[in-house]
């Protein structure tokens, strides 16, 4: 198991360097089970999540500043489940969740502050070969973003049923005959109510021309 003295040797930070830059120069074993981003928010805590894939001999945390372009040794956690922290590293800030037994291991930051910023990497040495986890960047900011407009759920309008022709076909016609109907009806009363007054008036007129002629 290497101490925090072979850890500050270096050829480490060298070999650190040149997994950031070389894809595949080391051997990924390791992988973050939480996003690849987390966006928090000033004096929240937040868990980033280490899956280990086979047996290790201890377990280190690494931050890496872009800005700085500079590797931060965090933390070493042994089998035995004993924590070694890095210079002017918290305790109270970080700590570590997780057995030998279990797969998982849980780094736990809290009181987020800007200067928490950065990419975490967990990783691993075995038989002299370094084995990185994918990393989490971290962004700590004083006021979360509000989401955007176009996250919001869209206002979707009730659905409208769609109808057979068919069936659309048959209640236009019964709404035609509730409308034909009484108006057939209604002709046929005004035309038998219009029957006597025309008899009444042929037969006035037929006087009248009788009276003519006979004169």
């Amino acid at each position: 198991m290497l101490d925090m003295a072979t850890m500050a040797r270096p050829w480490l930070w060298v070999w650190l360097w040149l997994c950031l830059q070389l894809p595949g120069f080391c051997t990924n074993l390791l992988s973050s089970r939480t996003p690849g981003h987390i966006l928090a928010q000033t004096d929240n805590s937040i868990e980033i999540v280490c899956l280990m894939k086979r047996e290790h001999t201890g377990l280190y945390w690494y931050r890496w500043n872009q800005g700085r372009q500079h590797f931060e040794f965090l933390l070493f956690f042994s089998p035995l489940g004993k924590a070694t922290y890095g210079r002017n590293i918290s305790q109270e800030k970080f700590s570590i969740h997780g057995t030998s037994s279990h797969p998982l291991y849980k780094l736990h930051i809290s009181r987020l502050h800007g200067s928490d910023n950065g990419t975490y990497y967990c990783c691993t040495i075995q038989s002299s070969e370094l084995i990185l986890g994918t990393g989490t960047q971290l962004s700590v900011v004083d006021v979360l973003p509000l989401p955007s407009m176009s996250t919001l759920a869209p206002f979707t309008k009730k659905p409208m049923r769609c109808k057979p022709k068919s069936e659309a076909i048959n209640k236009k016609g019964a709404c035609s005959l509730l409308v034909w109907v009484p108006l057939v009806a209604a002709a046929l009363l005004l035309l038998l109510s219009l029957i006597p007054t025309i008899r009444r008036f042929y037969r006035l007129r037929r006087r009248l021309w009788l009276r003519v002629h006979r004169k």
